[in-house]
């Protein structure tokens, strides 16, 4: 674990003096709660000390003017107070071996999260995955409940009965399409789908970090109670949607989560709101030759649909985004089909928006099937909103993310980077995989996650940690190779000691809580009604078939 700077606990800022004192006077300007908010204990005995030795040197006592007796009463009171201090700092503030605990079991994480990458199961069909992390908590001493929300793969396993209760959210889905091997170059890994986003890094990691939090409660005997929830399906499944809609995060006081990435960062930017439906168009068949004026194609509606919205999206917000694939379009030339789907997504940063950009979609859809005499239906696959920060939570995590560091590659793995960094056509810049991205209070949205939904039920914090070479972007066939490594291993720890080392701070201070939920409920709204964007509909366990 690299520490970016020198901390003083408060006991030895009062043995500080010169340069030393003005360093450290200067980083409290800067943080100011740092003090308050990690050394508790130590901060309210500082003052204590502080108020004794100011009445003692004022003779606010008449019998302390004499000056022999006030000295050795001022030595045993200040000596008493320091010891209690120290010892008290040090029950609440050692983590490392809770963290280093985490490092000496890199291997078998690594094996958890490369058996997964080797599985590459798509969104509800996540069965061996979502099995395997949950063997691996059941053997920490969790609680394991399967089937949530009418959902067979997701699941949540609970250590502890009392206290402040912490989520920790893991995924564990590939997406389709994306076969690849771990190697530098594409090549076909045979496979129906591959892990593109990194999702087994992130449901490794995040049962390593409530495997550490358990541990920390355990041996420390503080009140609290770690909770990680197997989240199925987040590319386009909306799991954690119906989740959240069965109530299941609603006795949390934080949740935690991170995603792979290309840089270690914690900042706070919003994600995407999100709604999703598959385009079902039915028309005629016919021969395309001898009968066309027969038939009606279900592929003319569909391109009528794209059609329309193409021209669409010109009177649309600029920060919006449609995208769409044609999943069906006919097997033959000379047969015109008689079905036709087109799967959609509307994304903006607020939930408003895309429900009204979705809303004209859908009436694109319908002149399109009234133009070509076929019938149309949808049904909703997904819809998540986007995510609201939390300043106090998010910029805790930095700081723990911070203290963690990040990490160096070998040369196998330089060497690795940098062909990969060859076929992205991008220089390799290490900065924020060695080290840490600078925390930015306005980092722009970009995609969307149904841990938006979570974020309005409960106070959430994220962060990324450097599992893919520098500039690589998600979704690529460079993220599943690199994922696949030890590079996707190692940046895997480094979000593990991150989401464990935030939950250690919460639960050696539970007022940072307290102060995060007062923010939650400002920006939230206390009258706040959660409507999930995808209805009332049954979880679409079919939707990657």
């Amino acid at each position: 674990m690299r520490l970016e700077s020198r901390v003083y606990r408060p006991t030895e800022f009062l043995f500080l003096h010169g340069r030393k004192k003005q360093k450290y006077l200067q980083k409290q300007k800067m943080f100011p709660l740092r003090t308050k908010i990690e050394y508790p204990l130590g901060y309210f005995l500082m003052k204590v000390v502080k108020k004794i030795v100011g009445c003692i040197n004022q003779n606010c006592i008449p019998w302390m003017q004499y000056s022999d007796f006030k000295n050795i009463l001022m030595k045993k009171i200040f000596l008493s107070l320091f010891s209690l201090a120290v010892f008290g700092l040090q029950a609440q503030t050692d983590h490392t071996s809770f963290l280093n605990a985490i490092d000496a079991n890199a291997a078998q994480y690594g094996t958890i999260a490369q058996t997964i990458w080797g599985y590459a199961e798509m969104g509800y069909q996540e069965t061996k995955s979502s099995a395997l992390l949950q063997e691996t908590l059941a053997a920490e001493g969790f609680v394991i409940e399967k089937g949530i929300a009418g959902i067979p793969t997701a699941f949540s396993a609970t250590y502890g009965t009392d206290g402040p209760v912490i989520a920790i959210l893991g995924e564990y889905d590939a997406l389709p399409g994306l076969s690849q091997k771990n190697l530098p170059y594409k090549v076909d890994n045979n496979t129906r789908a591959g892990h593109g986003c990194g999702h087994h890094l992130f449901g490794t990691a995040s049962a390593a970090a409530a495997i550490a939090v358990k541990n920390y409660l355990k041996e420390t005997g503080k009140a609290g109670t770690v909770k990680f929830f197997g989240c199925p399906a987040e590319e386009g499944g909306s799991g954690k949607v119906y989740m959240t809609r069965a109530g299941l995060f609603d006795d949390a006081d934080v949740a935690l989560h991170w995603h792979p990435n290309n840089k270690n960062a914690a900042n706070p930017g919003a994600a995407l709101a999100n709604k999703s439906a598959k385009f079902r168009f039915y028309g005629r068949s016919a021969h395309a030759a001898a009968a066309p004026e027969q038939g009606r194609s279900a592929l003319d509606g569909v391109e009528s649909m794209n059609y329309m919205v193409n021209m669409m999206r010109e009177h649309i917000p600029s920060s919006a985004r449609i995208h769409y694939v044609i999943t069906r379009g006919g097997e033959a030339p000379n047969v015109v089909p008689d079905f036709a789907e087109v799967y959609y997504y509307a994304r903006h940063n607020r939930r408003d928006v895309v429900i009204d950009i979705f809303d004209r979609i859908v009436n694109t859809a319908k002149g399109a099937a009234l133009g070509t005499g076929t019938t149309m239906d949808f049904e909703m696959i997904g819809g998540t909103h986007e995510l609201l920060p939390n300043d106090v939570l998010q910029e805790l995590m930095h700081k723990s993310l911070s203290q963690i560091g990040g990490f160096d590659y070998t040369s196998k793995e330089n060497e690795f980077a940098k062909r990969i960094a060859e076929t992205l056509e991008k220089p390799l810049n290490m900065a924020f995989v060695s080290g840490v991205e600078p925390y930015d209070p306005n980092a722009l949205p970009m995609g969307s996650t149904d841990v938006g939904d979570v974020s309005f039920t409960v106070p959430t914090a994220g962060m990324g940690a450097a599992t893919w070479v520098p500039g690589t972007p998600a979704h690529s066939w460079q993220a599943v190779a690199t994922g696949g490594t030890t590079i996707g291993n190692k940046g895997m720890l480094v979000a593990a000691k991150t989401l464990a080392l935030t939950a250690f701070k919460l639960l050696d201070n539970p007022k940072i809580m307290k102060e995060a939920h007062a923010e939650f409920l400002e920006k939230r709204g206390v009258d706040f009604k959660y409507i999930p964007l995808l209805g009332d509909r049954s979880p679409a366990l079919d939707y990657r078939n």
